[in-house]
């Protein structure tokens, strides 16, 4: 049975809001930053707050949840998206516009043979002081090669420095009543506990190394997700192509809440429950039922000629 996304055809937002809770146990340990360690804060009402994944870190495991590692591509119900994947100059695979950081922008991609393609596509010329056409070429050229570009945002500094498209899609994770749980460990040195036969000690990785860990309790872990459906509209690519991007992001968000959950070794969460908080009348559809929807979407998309012909760009990167 097809999706209906009717619903959705007079609201600017999409608002999905997930309660998750640990797998086992009630301990989890967040993310951490350089010289930050945990993200700690308070709400509006004092209560402890923890952001246990950013957006940027969300972002990236939505675009993972798509990939097919094993056979270098994308998973079934995805398959006849465009893609650019990227090989050096012995023909060895390096990597592609779905799993690098900045997708079209990636300097793996940028310093290709085929970037100047790119360019041209979008209506950049050296000399020109014109502006750049966003509805006319850009989002056309990016819908043609990675449609990712699209949902998850792009910045061509390198092209003008000025192209850029933020997230249509977003998401982050946080908890609730947040509380520290510390405990720690040792590392421990069969042959020699003090390591001082070795001379260098713990400093060259000998003795036992006694070490402190802080992982966290929370009353409620929730993740957000933001589809912006006025910024879909507003690429101005017609109705199957929105119709497309929306389900992709729908697909992105349920794929990641069934199988993406373990964030890391101490922080393996399980799905609670699923709910739309704007608009109420919409129900985010079963996994199953976009894998079995997505690929009309794709193949309506295609046939308007709007992906690349085949679908996946093959380019070489050039060291400097």
């Amino acid at each position: 049975m097809p999706i209906n996304l009717e619903a959705l055809e007079r609201t600017p937002r999409l608002l999905i809001e997930a309660t998750l809770k640990p797998l086992q146990g009630s301990r989890f340990q967040p993310t951490g930053f350089p010289n930050l360690g945990a993200a700690v804060y308070r709400a509006p009402d004092k209560s402890e707050m923890l952001l246990v994944e950013s957006a940027q870190s969300v972002a990236n495991r939505l675009e993972a949840a798509c990939w097919d590692d094993i056979n270098d591509d994308w998973v079934g119900p995805l398959k006849g998206l465009p893609i650019v994947k990227v090989k050096d100059t012995r023909g060895d695979k390096l990597t592609n516009s779905i799993l690098e950081a900045h997708r079209l922008n990636s300097p793996y991609i940028e310093n290709s043979d085929w970037f100047d393609t790119l360019k041209k596509e979008i209506g950049y010329a050296e000399k020109s002081s014109g502006p750049v056409d966003m509805r006319g070429k850009v989002y056309p050229a990016l819908l043609k090669y990675d449609p990712n570009c699209l949902l998850h945002g792009v910045f061509l500094e390198s092209i003008a420095g000025v192209i850029r498209s933020p997230r249509a899609l977003s998401g982050f994770i946080e908890a609730s009543g947040a509380a520290v749980a510390s405990s720690g460990g040792v590392k421990n040195d069969r042959v020699d506990a003090s390591g001082k036969s070795q001379g260098s000690g713990a400093a060259g990785g000998y003795g036992n190394v006694p070490f402190a860990r802080d992982e966290y309790t929370a009353g409620t872990i929730s993740a957000y997700f933001n589809l912006d459906l006025a910024q879909i509209r507003g690429f101005g690519l017609g109705k199957s192509v929105e119709a497309l991007l929306v389900a992709l992001a729908l697909f992105k968000v349920q794929k990641f809440l069934a199988e993406g959950l373990r964030l890391r070794t101490a922080c393996d969460l399980d799905l609670v429950d699923l709910k739309v908080t704007r608009p109420a009348t919409f129900k985010v559809p079963e996994l199953i039922e976009l894998e079995q929807t997505l690929p009309s979407f794709i193949e309506a998309v295609a046939k308007e000629k709007l992906f690349a012909d085949p679908p996946t760009t093959h380019v070489t990167w050039k060291k400097s």
